[in-house]
This record gives structure tokens, sequence and C-alpha cells, in this order.
């Protein structure tokens, strides 16, 4: 795919992937999704401590977090009511990249003033076949990645408004975070902050 950097194996970054306007047309639409399926905040099991970001699913199963772990589930743990489908435009992104089925979640998170992520893996899903793929809209971030055991090198990339960063083959299962968003540097959002949209396979595809 045109434009692709790549950061590491298996990591790639599309700077501004998407235009000016066609991040304002993506966000236009998840915000009319998030009426939907509005954003809430998760809490980490066990401890019943409350993430940081906001969270929300768009897709056939969503991921969530609760005091019994995580996990992926068809409906919203607050209203009960399936997710809404994926916008059109990621899953264009996604055909673009990754071979195979669609994607079943896409995960939208809501990073305000002080917000965070701390280095994890995705490996709540049972195909990890196909690449992660994110999508940033809003203010910049600090992304930090590193390899598949924790403790290793990472290395940090800004991530801007209408960037992609996908990472699959031997880094499907890299460590990887938000060490900080920058307040101000867009204007996108209405009310400042950035907003995360990762795309995930969930589920191994039976064949033959």
């Amino acid at each position: 795919m045109r434009g692709r950097i790549t950061i590491a194996p298996g990591v790639s970054l599309w700077r501004e992937k998407f235009s000016p306007l066609e991040q304002k047309a993506l966000l236009d639409e998840v915000l009319a999704l998030l009426e939907e399926a509005p954003l809430y905040r998760p809490v980490m099991p066990n401890t019943a401590q409350p993430f940081s970001v906001e969270e929300s699913n768009f897709g056939k199963l969503g991921w969530v977090a609760d005091r019994n772990g995580y996990r992926y589930q068809p409906t919203h743990p607050v209203t009960g009511k399936v997710w809404p489908a994926i916008p059109k435009a990621l899953l264009a992104l996604w055909a673009g990249i990754n071979e195979g089925p669609e994607p079943e979640c896409c995960l939208v998170n809501l990073y305000r003033v002080g917000a965070k992520m701390g280095l994890h893996q995705d490996r709540d899903e049972k195909d990890t076949s196909a690449a992660v793929i994110g999508v940033s809209l809003g203010d910049e971030a600090l992304f930090r990645i590193g390899g598949v055991v924790r403790g290793g090198k990472t290395q940090s990339v800004t991530l801007a408004s209408g960037d992609v960063i996908a990472f699959g083959a031997t880094a499907r299962l890299a460590y990887h975070g938000i060490d900080r968003v920058r307040p101000g540097t867009s204007r996108l959002l209405p009310q400042g902050g950035r907003l995360s949209l990762t795309l995930r396979r969930v589920a191994r595809q039976v064949t033959g």
C-alpha cells in the first residue's frame, strides 16, 4: 500500500491515510454510532479500578472489561443492545491491509486530558493471523510498541489525526500502549481529545 512506513518488523505506519475531509466524515459517522452505543468507562478485573479511557465498540463483537475479566461479547454492557456495524470506510481500510474475512470488532477508545493506556498485548482473540489496525482521530498521541516479551526494548512514534498503524505477523502479539496524548494538537473533535479506532479479527475461521 502506498505511503507505508515500516517502523519495525511487522509494524507499518501510514501518515494521514485519511485526509482532513475523510477524517471529518469518519468522525461524524463515529459520533452518530456512539449515540447508539454510548461511551462508558470499563474497570479492571479484580480491583474494579476504572480505566482512564472511555470505550465503546462497533461490529459483531465488542471487547469489554469488568471485574470478571476481559472478553468479547455481542452486546453493550450498559445498554444491553447489539453493537452498531463497523463503518464502511474502516472495512475498506481493513481490506487494503489484511486478506481474508472482515474484522468482527472495532474498539473505540476516547482519550481525554490525562488518559493513557499501559503496555499490553491484544491476546483475547482466537484468530491472531490478521494484523491489528489502529486509526487515530484528533489530538496527537505518543504510541509505544515493543516485542512479544514484557520488559524488552520499546520504541515510540507520534500518531497524528488521520494516521493508521498496523501490527501483524511477528508483531501481532507485541506489547503496545499510549504514553500520553498531547492536548490542543488537533481541532477535529468538538471538545478536544483523541479517538482511537482499533480493528481486530476475533474468531478463527473454519475452512474446508
